[in-house]
């Protein structure tokens, strides 16, 4: 059981694992190079906590205590209480759900074992591929997207945004704590992974030789790789010559494009 620990002092080293998380350059060199990552709000540490991630501290308000309670109770890292403001000293910005806790991350599976666990059970089974998604917000929807709809893990290329960013996990409401993913090293070699598991790599993007969404859904792949490229510039030119189709989904109004996590959502969708 961990007693809660006054903390006043913002430049207190006890807090360091929370201090300047607007920074984004900072933050996402430091996180992974110190295998942490930031849950914020109740819901996404309780979520953490269910997938196994172990705590190694907990920071939040007096008004938080109550609603936290068993989780301080069992936690068996410290706990440290502060006030809204010295939070907002110390992190940079309003932390208005109240509590926020530093995790540790877990190793990342190799994705041969990654795909062969998402190929398993009945039924069509589905992964996405995000390329070069640079956008921590895009990266946290596409991940809520495959969790709301049956995605069985989700593989990121080398320069793809970090996952377990703060943003990214917020945007997510935790599903990236509960989705299997991994990256995909080398890129765009590592592409040929997907197709020796028996996966058909399907990219989205407009072209003279791309099939509707409709026509994908209607070849009834058992494994299928459904790859999305970064914002703004699409694929890359080696992603698409990797892709077994490629796949446009139909626009009306002259609008040639969706949002990269928009499309996700659609196209996990009507392939579930």
């Amino acid at each position: 059981m961990a007693e809660p620990i006054p903390v006043e002092d913002p430049d207190d080293p006890r807090l360091r694992d929370y201090a300047s998380l607007t920074d984004v350059a900072l933050r996402r060199v430091r996180e992974p190079a110190e295998g942490l990552f930031i849950a914020e709000g109740e819901k996404v540490i309780r979520r953490a906590l269910a997938a196994g991630y172990e705590m190694r501290s907990l920071m939040l308000s007096a008004k938080w205590l109550g609603v936290m309670r068993d989780v301080v109770d069992a936690a068996e890292a410290p706990v440290h209480l502060v006030t809204p403001a010295l939070a907002e000293q110390v992190t940079g910005y309003h932390v208005h759900r109240g509590a926020l806790a530093a995790m540790r991350r877990k190793t990342l599976p190799p994705a041969a074992d990654l795909l062969a666990a998402a190929a398993q059970g009945p039924g069509p089974r589905r992964v996405a591929v995000l390329e070069d998604i640079v956008d921590h917000a895009n990266v946290g929807a596409a991940f809520r997207n495959a969790a709301a709809l049956g995605v069985a893990a989700v593989l990121l290329s080398p320069r793809c945004a970090d996952p377990l960013y703060r943003r990214a996990v917020k945007v997510s409401m935790g599903a990236v704590l509960q989705t299997p993913w991994t990256r995909l090293d080398p890129w765009p070699e590592g592409l040929e992974r997907l197709k020796t598991g028996g996966y058909t790599l399907a990219a989205f993007g407009l072209g003279e030789d791309s099939v509707t969404l409709d026509a994908l859904v209607t070849r009834r792949h058992e494994r299928l790789a459904l790859l999305f490229g970064t914002e703004g510039d699409g694929l890359s030119p080696a992603a698409l010559s990797a892709a077994d189709v490629r796949v446009r989904i139909p626009m009306e109004s002259g609008v040639d494009s969706l949002n990269v996590a928009a499309a996700s959502a659609v196209a996990f969708y009507a392939t579930r």
